[in-house]
Parts: C-alpha cells; sequence; structure tokens
C-alpha cells in the first residue's frame, strides 16, 4: 500500500541559511529558496543555480565550508529569480567561470523582468515576512553587504541537450521546456544515477504542480507538465536532488512517486477536458474534480481545484459564456450600491454574510461582505465578518500559497478594523 511521500517532507521554501549539508561524497547542498547544489570534482566544481542575489553570500560561505577548489561550471535550471539573481556575484568570486543555461532562458528572463514590479507587489504576501526574518538572520552572522539582484547572460546556451566531463564527472544537460518555466533543464549524472531536477515540478516533491500560480503568471500547460515527469521517470534515477529541501532516495520510490505524480496530472486534465466537452461550467469542475485514492498527492503547493481552472482557461481563455457583461469594461462591482440599497442598506448585507459564517459557508460570506465593503468598508460588523470568514477558511488550508494569502488578508482586516 503507497504511503504518498508528500506526507513525510516539508513544504514551504525559506531564504538560504547558513550551513551546508553533504549528500555524498562529491555533492553539498545549500538549501535556499531555491536549492543549490555543488557538485565537486578533481578538476574543478559545478554549482547548480545560485540564488536571489541577497541568498548568493550564504550560498558561498556554505560551499566554501566543504571546497577550496575553483569553480567552473554555474548551470541554471530555470530562470527564475531564486535561480539566476546570484550569477554575477559568483562570477566576480570566480574569473573564468562558465554559466550554462537552456536555450530559452534569455527569452525567460526577459519574460521576467517586464513584469518584475508587478510579480515582486503580487508575490509580497507569501514573501516579505520571510525576506525581513532573512535580513535579520544574515545581519546577526555578520553579514550585512548584499549584491544587487542579476539578470546573468549566460556562456552556454543548450538545445535540446547537452553532455560534458570534468574530473571524471560525465555531466548530462536534457531540456524540458514548459514544465514550470520555457527555459527548464534537468542534470543527470548517468554514474550515479542522480537527477537534479531544480524546480521542474514545482516547489515541494510529491504535490501538484502549480499550473498557474496565484502571484500572477502564465499558464503551464498539464500534458507539458505530465511529459517532463515522464521524461525524468525514464532516467531511472535512484536519487533525486529537488529544488527545495532534502533528497529523495530510491529507485522504487522514485518511480512509484513519479508514476502517480504524472497520472494524477493526466486525470485532472482528462477530467476536465470531458467536462467542458460535457458543457459543464469551470466552477462546476473545481469543486467536482477531485483525485482517486491511487492517485494521491500533496496539494500544498498547486491545488487540483486551481489546476481545473488553469487547463480550462489554457485551452478556452476567459471568456465563460456565462454573461454577456463578461465582454464588457465594466465589472459587476458597478452595481454593488445598487444592491446595498435594494437590500436596505449595508447592515442587512452583513448579518447575512453572519448568518452565512455561522452556517460554515465562508466563502458566500465573503462574497456578501465584497459587495458591501467596495462601498462601505467600515460598515459596522464587516471587517470583523471578513476576517472571521479568512480564519475559517485558514483552519482548513494545507496549501502554502493559499495560507499566506488568507493570513495576509486577515492581518490587513484586522489593521484596518483597529
Amino acid at each position: 500500500m503507497r504511503e504518498p511521500i508528500y506526507k513525510s517532507r516539508p513544504v514551504e521554501p525559506n531564504p538560504a541559511h547558513f550551513g551546508g549539508e553533504r549528500i555524498n561524497d562529491f555533492i553539498v547542498l545549500s538549501e535556499a529558496f531555491s536549492n543549490s547544489y555543488l557538485l565537486q570534482t578533481p578538476e574543478g566544481d559545478i554549482q547548480l543555480n545560485a540564488g536571489m542575489g541577497i541568498e548568493a553570500p550564504v550560498i558561498k560561505r556554505n560551499f566554501d565550508e566543504f571546497s577550496s577548489t575553483p569553480l567552473r561550471y554555474l548551470i541554471l535550471t530555470q530562470g527564475h529569480v531564486d535561480h539566476v539573481g546570484g550569477v554575477a556575484y559568483f562570477r566576480e568570486q570566480n574569473p573564468g567561470l562558465q554559466v550554462i543555461a537552456q536555450a530559452g532562458n534569455p527569452a525567460h528572463q526577459d519574460y521576467d523582468g517586464r513584469l518584475a514590479t508587478f510579480r515582486g507587489n503580487r508575490s509580497a504576501f507569501a514573501f516579505t515576512e520571510k525576506f525581513a526574518a532573512a535580513f535579520e538572520h544574515y545581519g546577526a552572522q555578520g553579514l550585512t553587504d548584499f549584491p544587487a539582484q542579476d539578470m546573468p547572460v549566460p556562456d552556454i546556451l543548450v538545445g535540446t541537450n547537452h553532455s560534458f566531463t570534468l574530473g571524471g564527472l560525465d555531466v548530462q544537460l536534457i531540456a524540458v521546456p514548459g514544465a514550470e518555466t520555457n527555459d527548464s533543464v534537468v542534470v543527470w549524472l548517468p554514474q550515479h544515477k542522480i537527477c537534479l531536477t531544480g524546480n521542474l515540478f514545482g516547489c515541494p516533491f510529491g504535490h501538484f504542480p502549480n499550473l498557474v500560480t496565484i502571484r500572477g503568471d502564465r499558464y503551464r500547460d498539464a500534458l507539458t507538465v505530465a511529459a517532463a515527469v515522464q521524461t525524468v521517470m525514464d532516467l531511472g534515477a535512484e536519487t533525486i536532488l529537488y529544488g527545495h529541501h532534502g533528497p529523495v532516495v530510491g529507485k522504487a520510490l522514485i518511480k512509484t512517486e513519479l508514476t502517480a505524480l504524472r497520472d494524477a496530472i493526466l486525470y485532472v486534465h482528462d477530467e476536465t477536458v470531458k467536462g467542458m466537452n460535457a458543457g459543464l461550467d469551470v466552477h462546476t469542475l473545481m469543486a467536482r474534480i477531485q483525485l482517486p485514492a491511487e492517485l494521491e498527492v500533496g496539494q500544498g503547493y498547486g491545488k487540483v481545484s486551481w489546476s481545473v481552472r488553469a487547463i480550462w482557461e489554457n485551452y478556452a481563455g476567459w471568456f465563460k459564456h456565462a454573461s454577456t457583461t463578461e465582454l464588457y469594461a465594466q465589472p459587476q462591482s458597478v452595481v454593488h450600491q445598487d444592491l446595498i440599497e435594494l437590500a436596505g442598506g449595508p447592515e442587512a448585507i452583513v448579518r447575512r454574510a453572519q448568518q452565512k459564517l455561522a452556517d460554515h459557508k465562508p466563502v458566500e460570506a465573503l462574497h456578501l461582505l465584497d459587495i458591501v465593503m467596495a462601498e462601505h468598508r467600515t460598515a459596522p460588523g464587516a471587517l470583523a465578518t471578513a476576517s472571521a470568514a479568512h480564519e475559517s477558511l485558514l483552519d482548513a488550508s494545507e496549501n502554502f500559497w493559499l495560507s499566506c494569502w488568507l493570513k495576509n488578508q486577515i492581518k490587513e482586516l484586522q489593521i484596518n478594523e483597529v
């Protein structure tokens, strides 16, 4: 009987902390927002990923505890900011360093850079407190000078695949574009049956992928992600070194977990498509589609219901064919004041929201409160009821992103209530 691995592994990503971890006789891990790994060889070292700019000195200090060998190559498993931000710092420390990335990396960095302000603002609810704690921790360790975030230009761009040998270590880079980013690569060490996947399937191992993130990003195609899982499965890895947290060890375990992940993604995709063709609306499918027990994977980072909507909209776009108003610029909120007046004032709607909450329907309560608070944010009881509804939803949440959002909303509501 399979015991899903996600139940025994952490979920949340965290900034780099001081202290590296030796994985085996030639690989060192430095955990960060996205893990960095050092591969040691007699002819020089190879590093995977550079962290955020502010994390780079911490990562270097961690690796310096294990190696004084020159760093020859830095491989970027994808172009997200928590992989590439520290590249300039490592270049300064290692003259002649060669940076390797998949051919789509420059385009992906351009894409991220275009929306940097938007994404930074949209991610703040999840990471502001983590960054503040990290700066305090680094300062306590005497680190106060932080490199700027880099947008590097790789020296070597990889097409479908790329292989090289350094100090007797064979290294293969396999392109898997479109899983989490359009420039994803995995690193395969065939002599050791070790695969370094970066964040190919998301943050925590054993969880449903984020086919779209609530911080705001492009849709990720479900079939492309499932194919990337298959690519890694076909390698027959005995160890996977993931983008977050510790190693996943055991050929049979890895095959079992990746099979469940692949099949879970395909199941949700196929059920969504079936529902679309049957004429079911997206919200019905979000509520209805659930994984069968044999395909259980975690939902601590991505969620099945969110992925149903992502698949729907990736295929069909934003127009749900539910109302003509979807096609015009005026949102539903333009008639909120009319609804308040028809209801006899904001107090009546707040009372109904409180009843919904008492009936254990917090989302319905928030729908009502959205009407009131758009026009009368300080209506008696509105803020407190909204806070209580978010608390109820938080109690039931096992998802990192959802929990961060709910906590931040509660904080803002309580500040305004005071």
